[in-house]
């Protein structure tokens, strides 16, 4: 099958800004894009490959067709032809709304067998000076004070504020209270899932000039009020070299950041692989064939051949890796 690359879904939203059609080197800028679907299995939003044998077909095509090949036999056996991530960058210009998602069994509790909850991590691929977000409890509270705050429109006294820079990582569990702020850009990897809880979005309205619905109830359900030490991931930055950043049940993130030839053997994990250029531009070849990836470029690895060679074009590049 070789690297597949896939069309990005350019998201209008609200709060969206205009970095995301700079960073990919759009033919168009277009103002207002919060997000960029790069690899995804959501109904009605399915990513579609751009080049190549398979050009024209959607992601969960691809995924009946060649099963256990392309995302690994032991996640086809447990998700059948669900794609299990969704892969996007997102583009802050202004705060996105205070929410929360759940986990899988308040997903299926509220809104039916076979929903997923909503576990996802963060990699920050740029941020204006000053740039926070926010994530987790700084206050512990109980659902009756959480309630109150909203109603206040105090909710953020009690929450914690992080000041980010370029290269930082947070991980967000399903039931973590979190919002990403103004001057943001970052990479999230995510269960597929679009369960998401409104808490509080400042009294804005959204793009139909309408006050946003917020999920006051379902959120109190969800959110895990309690206080943890640091909200932070760290990892070793180290270049030419695979660096893992995040294990969990959903999917496991990695970086690399190298100016070398590299052969990166991640066939014994039974997983596709998908690479996203943060920076710089490579060639990524397995058994199959080759692509190049360009600054803010994505691409899905097949599992069955996931021992992968980059060749870096000039320069440095960065990638972001993600497995299931």
């Amino acid at each position: 099958m070789g690297p597949i690359k896939f069309a990005p879904w350019l998201r209008t939203m609200v709060w969206g800004g205009n970095k995301i059609s700079k960073y990919k080197n759009l033919c168009e800028e277009v103002d207002q894009i919060g997000e960029s679907w790069e690899i995804s299995a959501v109904e009605g939003h399915e990513s579609v490959v751009t080049e190549g044998l398979f050009k024209g077909k959607t992601l969960p095509e691809l995924v009946k067709t060649f099963k256990g090949d392309l995302v690994g036999q032991e996640i086809y056996k447990n998700y059948g032809d669900r794609f299990p991530l969704l892969i996007k960058i997102i583009d802050a210009q202004q705060d996105l709304s205070i929410q929360v998602h759940p986990n899988d069994a308040l997903a299926h509790e509220l809104h039916g067998e076979g929903q997923f909850g909503k576990t996802e991590a963060w990699y920050v691929i740029d941020a204006e000076p000053g740039s926070y977000l926010y994530s987790g409890m700084k206050t512990a509270v109980t659902p009756e004070e959480y309630k109150q705050h909203v109603t206040d429109g105090t909710i953020c006294d009690v929450l914690a504020k992080h000041e980010v820079k370029a290269g930082d990582v947070f991980f967000i569990p399903a039931g973590r209270v979190h919002a990403i702020c103004s001057g943001i850009m970052l990479a999230e990897v995510q269960q597929t899932s679009d369960w998401t809880y409104r808490i509080f979005d400042y009294n804005r309205l959204g793009l139909d000039g309408k006050p946003r619905e917020l999920h006051t109830d379902n959120a109190a359900k969800a959110i895990d009020y309690n206080v943890y030490d640091d909200y932070r991931t760290h990892y070793n930055g180290a270049t030419e070299h695979v660096n893992a950043i995040i294990e969990c049940p959903y999917f496991s993130m990695y970086h690399m950041e190298t100016s070398s030839p590299q052969h990166i053997a991640m066939k014994a994990k039974d997983s596709f692989v998908v690479l996203m250029a943060l920076k710089g531009e490579c060639d990524v070849t397995t058994q199959g064939g080759t692509v190049t990836l360009r600054t803010g470029e994505s691409c899905l690895i097949p599992a069955c051949e996931a021992d992968f060679d980059i060749q870096p074009h000039k320069g440095q590049t960065k990638l972001l890796i993600a497995t299931a």
